[in-house]
């Protein structure tokens, strides 16, 4: 066996091999392309006769550098950027840091405690695709949030009446309408033949003439301007942000079509879509980041510390505290809060345990990882034995939970 620690960068990589006994045997600079690729591949053939004997460490799990040493049948190890500068110190307590210092590090790491990090899945290629656009989708709806806030905050500037108007700003019939009349000037001008067109364009058929009476009231109230000037200014602020977000909003239907297409030709779809709250777009984050190789969780307890669902335990002496888990998978994290949370309007006795840790003194976030965690342990029992989700099985039905008998 011999180890190669890479410490990956834009356009360069700096590699260092050692051997069983921490020898080094080589140290090189490659580039990052195929040209690099190749001469990393001959060196390490130098030195193992196949590439199974040989294990990768570096500080990224993404790129082509990592899916071509993958798919060249190296083992791969991506290593914590915070747990490879703790073992910096083990070699140098003055705090000196190089490139290829950083590389002899990984190398050594992954010699010497190889079995305490993970190796990287052996994900399928669909999987892996499942996982970019449920990504792109996650990325899509926060910037939707970041710039629904922007448009909110801008409107409580000089413009409140939208805000009455129109509680979520980021559906179709506020945008349509912040579109075509951006300030209150504009908004005051419309009259029910406007609105009423303006609603239909937005996709509203069925048209109640409260609903359109509603939003003139609203519109035609006297209310406090800003200068002319400065309101025309904020108006064609508020329409460059309401041209992002009908933008953003195309692309989140785009995501969440193409989403559904990959999502249901899976074969662990039909066990995820049986779990209360999972969707095709919470299931597919769950696919994703969990990954399809069986091999990757040994256990429940591995998956849910992989989610941030388990607890932290520090106890030194007469001290011990139970804390929230930082280092964890985040976009997984936020996908198993939501998962939680849609749960508790889908099954019974998850809405039960929720409030059974509410009563207990646990906070909102605290039950809802509580959820999390027991929904976890149950995704894994219904992989790992192939079946689908029961909710007479997953929760038992307790003295608590049963209904009160008559006297």
């Amino acid at each position: 066996m011999v180890f190669c620690g890479i410490d990956w960068a834009e356009h360069h990589h700096d590699v260092a091999i050692v051997d069983a006994v921490g020898q080094v045997v080589a140290k090189r600079r490659i580039s990052d392309d195929v040209t690099g690729f190749t001469q990393l591949t001959e060196l390490l053939c130098v030195h193992a006769v196949r590439p199974a004997d040989v294990q990768v460490a570096l500080e990224t799990d993404r790129g082509l550098l990592v899916v071509a040493l993958r798919a060249a049948g190296y083992r791969v190890f991506a290593i914590n950027p915070k747990a490879v500068d703790r073992y910096r110190d083990r070699y140098a307590v003055s705090g000196a840091k190089s490139d290829a210092a950083d590389a002899l590090v990984l190398a050594n790491l992954v010699r010497t405690d190889a079995a305490r990090h993970r190796e990287l899945a052996n994900d399928s290629a669909q999987v892996e695709a499942i996982a970019v656009v449920a990504r792109a989708h996650q990325d899509a709806v926060r910037v939707r949030l970041r710039d629904t806030g922007r448009l909110r905050s801008l409107l409580r500037e000089f413009f409140p009446a939208a805000l009455s108007a129109f509680p979520n700003l980021a559906t179709r019939t506020a945008l349509q309408i912040l579109a075509a009349a951006p300030t209150p000037s504009q908004a005051q001008a419309l009259d029910h033949g406007q609105i009423r067109d303006l609603l239909v364009s937005a996709g509203r058929i069925c048209l109640r003439a409260s609903q359109v009476e509603r939003l003139h009231q609203i519109f035609a109230a006297e209310q406090l301007h800003q200068p002319p000037e400065v309101e025309q200014a904020m108006g064609v602020a508020v329409r460059a942000i309401v041209t992002t977000l009908l933008g953003i909003n195309t692309a989140i239907a785009d995501l969440e079509a193409a989403l559904a297409a990959r999502f249901d030709n899976h074969p662990d779809a039909e066990i995820l879509r049986s779990l209360p709250g999972l969707g095709v777009v919470l299931g597919s984050r769950v696919l994703g980041e969990f990954g399809y190789d069986p091999t990757r969780f040994l256990d429940a307890a591995s998956r849910r510390r992989y989610a941030g669902t388990a607890p932290v335990t520090r106890a030194s002496g007469k001290s011990r505290v139970v804390l929230l888990r930082r280092a964890r998978n985040q976009r997984l994290a936020d996908a198993c809060r939501w998962w939680a949370f849609n749960a508790m309007q889908h099954s019974p006795g998850a809405m039960a345990y929720y409030r059974r840790r509410r009563t207990a003194g646990d906070t909102h976030e605290a039950a809802l990882r509580r959820l999390a965690s027991k929904l976890v342990g149950q995704l894994h029992h219904c992989l790992e034995h192939r079946e689908p989700y029961r909710e007479d099985i997953a929760w038992p039905i307790t003295a608590s939970d049963a209904p009160p008998t008559a006297a």
